[in-house]
């Protein structure tokens, strides 16, 4: 079985080559997207082993993923992982999650970061519920942790995915792509290791109004 891993960042270089090897472990190749970065990510990542494809300007997680999508595509791989690049998530929870898309036949495995104890911070955890209502609210779907960065899509929704929202608001669009094309979805609980530097990484609370915004007026016009 051939899997694949996408993995979107922006200005990773500290962590990035340690996220590529320990991937190695578990995959059979690694496609990093550059999300245009002014640091040294993208040498980074191929001196680890990744292959890698630059955007030149920023562009969005979203755009990001669905970059690497395509090129994992042209591998025919069977299964597509999806993971942050800033080092909180384990490439060891791999495994598991091939082994309950195998058990459930799923076409795609959201994550859950509050399916068994992690230390979470409580802003995040807010931030989390408001993501879960905004999705239910604009896909008529509830997902415990549907703005995980860490899914896998099987070879039905490798084949069907088509995000059109370039920022973090693609990963309540995934959880639409499931409803419109009736994916079987699974659920999977991970680990997840919060940093000073992680934390750095993610939104504000403005930034975040902002995705929330996005994430109801694309519901409406679609």
């Amino acid at each position: 079985m051939k899997t694949v891993a996408v993995v979107p960042c922006y200005n990773e270089q500290n962590v990035i080559a340690s996220v590529v090897e320990q991937l190695l472990l578990y995959v059979s190749t690694v496609i990093v997207v550059d999300d245009g970065s002014s640091d040294l990510t993208a040498s980074s990542a191929k001196n680890a082993g990744a292959t890698v494809i630059q955007h030149m300007i920023n562009c969005g997680a979203g755009a990001a993923t669905m970059t690497g999508i395509h090129a994992a595509r042209l591998l025919h791989p069977d299964i597509i992982i999806i993971l942050d690049g800033d080092g909180q998530h384990s490439p060891a929870d791999i495994p598991q999650l091939i082994e309950c898309q195998r058990n459930t036949e799923a076409d795609i495995v959201f994550t859950n970061r509050f399916g068994i104890k992690n230390t979470i911070p409580y802003i995040r955890k807010v931030y989390n519920f408001i993501g879960n209502m905004l999705t239910f609210f604009a896909t008529g779907m509830y997902v415990p942790d549907s703005q995980s960065g860490f899914k896998l899509l099987a070879k039905r929704a490798i084949a069907e995915i088509d995000l059109q929202m370039s920022g973090y608001e693609f990963c309540t669009e995934m959880v639409y792509e499931a409803k419109v094309h009736r994916w079987k979805i699974a659920h999977c609980p991970i680990s997840v290791a919060y940093s000073k530097y992680t934390l750095a990484k993610g939104q504000s609370f403005s930034s975040g109004i902002k995705t929330a915004l996005r994430i109801l007026l694309h519901s409406l016009i679609r």
